[in-house]
């Protein structure tokens, strides 16, 4: 099965028509993530077993023909829990956890039909831009394995890029499903904040978190949205509006689109190649009918400052139960209760998440809470303040998905703060929960530029109406990573 020249609909036929079985279909996926992986280690977990019983009862019960996702493979975020199969958050603290129930979002695949095939690696606790976070293996991009595949759903946007799956879901906090989409060429998309549950996600910041989900084609992006969208009583944030069809209104027609450029999205720290790029993507919308005006966004410069107050906070909470008493990693040669504590987390959680959780537990003390916290929080409101004044004119704001194209698998700054600003672009639209795509908007250096669109909250129809129809113009999609670094 060669996942480039197919997409859901036509596997979905071919399912349908017997002319594959999902056994047969599983079986030449794990061949060719076997095959692949050494180049792009994308997965933590291969569940090869575990999915071919899946497969098998699909296809005893029959592919549902009214089900897109009936006996397809998909990976899965290796922080979404999967029952009885192997969820590490990319962590030596979870390094030998199984979940005892499946994530809303696992369910809700599994009753389509779903074949999950395997964890998709990504950077530890989903804390970082380059999946070199992870505990257990370094991914690499798509495109180039001497580049970085982005993060920190970089395992989960590797696999769809290189062809190993047509699907995969990653996690969102600011931007990690967004940037390692753009960063790999494919489409990446995190939808209105409680439009999909996030119940049986590990926590990492639970005001920014979200469920996204990655794929070749805008068409296949949306019919997954079909399938995860929707309220969830166990998880009180999801939203109870009704869920359309994502996918009635792709039709290529955006004659009469507003759309808006922040002059801040192109500033300074982008680069030339990137800038380029996606100027001339502007200028494919306003062939297309849409109407492109630059505007402002003012307080953008100040997001990644505030992101990594609120998101550490978040953290630093969240992480408190990781404690080396309940499950997961637990140190030995203890002497007391408290040893225990500090020598699991110590040994068990990674520099990067150890640097946020410290950040986010300073952020919080009594001495520094208005100073920063606060602070932090205000900002976020004018953030969105900012948004709001767009969004009376507007239907879309567009941008880079990343300042740059991906960058060199040595990269390792003197700073760690210098690979925060790779969020700088999406993180804005976490803070105001608001629905945002990356697609494929050409090529810099070699290497694919993101494009990203962002939409008003519970609009993700328009979203997908933008992306579909410079995606058809563009047929970007048709060009596919030879995996050999010569693309």
């Amino acid at each position: 099965m060669n996942y480039f020249e197919t997409d859901l609909t036509k596997l979905h036929n071919q399912l349908v028509n017997k002319e594959i079985t999902s056994v047969e279909l599983t079986e030449q996926t794990i061949a060719n993530i076997k095959a692949t992986e050494p180049k792009v280690d994308a997965f933590i977990t291969i569940a090869e077993e575990e999915a071919l019983a899946q497969a098998k009862a699909v296809d005893e019960q029959g592919i549902d023909p009214n089900s897109l996702f009936s006996g397809i493979p998909v990976a899965i975020k290796d922080n979404i829990l999967t029952k009885d199969i192997l969820t590490t958050a990319g962590s030596k603290m979870l390094h030998n956890f199984k979940p005892i129930f499946d994530a809303t979002v696992v369910e809700k695949l599994n009753n389509a039909g779903a074949i999950m095939v395997g964890k998709a690696n990504m950077d530890e606790f989903a804390m970082g831009s380059t999946s070199k976070n992870s505990y257990f293996k370094m991914t690499k991009n798509a495109w180039d394995q001497t580049k970085v595949p982005g993060g920190s759903s970089g395992g989960s946007a590797a696999a769809v890029a290189a062809g190993e799956v047509l699907a995969s879901l990653g996690t969102d906090t600011g931007g990690s499903v967004r940037q390692p989409a753009g960063f790999n060429g494919i489409v990446g998309f995190k939808p209105t904040y409680g439009r999909v549950s996030r119940w049986g996600v590990i926590a990492f910041a639970s005001s920014l978190d979200q469920v996204g989900h990655l794929t070749r084609t805008v068409r296949d992006n949306a019919a997954m949205l079909n399938v995860l969208a929707g309220a969830d009583h166990r998880d009180q944030t999801t939203s109870t509006r009704e869920v359309p069809d994502f996918t009635a209104n792709l039709n290529g027609d955006i004659k009469g689109m507003k759309i808006a450029l922040p002059k801040e999205y192109l500033g300074e720290g982008v680069s030339a190649g990137v800038r380029e790029t996606i100027l001339a993507a502007a200028k494919q919308f306003e062939a297309l009918g849409a109407t492109v005006e630059e505007v402002s966004l003012p307080h953008s410069k100040y997001g990644v400052a505030a992101y990594y107050i609120i998101g550490s906070a978040e953290a630093s909470s969240n992480l408190q139960r990781f404690d080396g008493i309940r499950y997961g990693f637990r140190a030995e040669d203890v002497k007391n209760l408290n040893d225990l504590y500090i020598k699991t987390r110590s040994q068990g959680f990674g520099d990067e998440v150890k640097r946020r959780i410290m950040l986010g537990t300073f952020s919080l003390s009594a001495g520094a809470y208005d100073a920063f916290f606060k602070k932090a929080a205000q900002i976020r409101t004018l953030l969105i303040q900012d948004f709001d004044n767009v969004f009376k004119d507007y239907d879309l704001i567009i941008g880079p998905s990343a300042p740059s194209v991906a960058f060199g698998m040595d990269f390792t700054p003197e700073d760690p703060a210098e690979l925060y600003m790779y969020d700088v672009l999406t993180i804005p639209s976490n803070f105001a929960g608001l629905p945002a795509i990356s697609i494929n908007a050409g090529f810099s250096e070699g290497l694919p530029v993101g494009l990203h669109i962002i939409g008003k909250a519970f609009d993700e129809d328009t979203v997908y109406r933008a992306a579909y129809a410079f995606e058809q113009e563009t047929q970007l999609f048709k060009q596919v990573p030879n995996l050999g670094g010569n693309d």
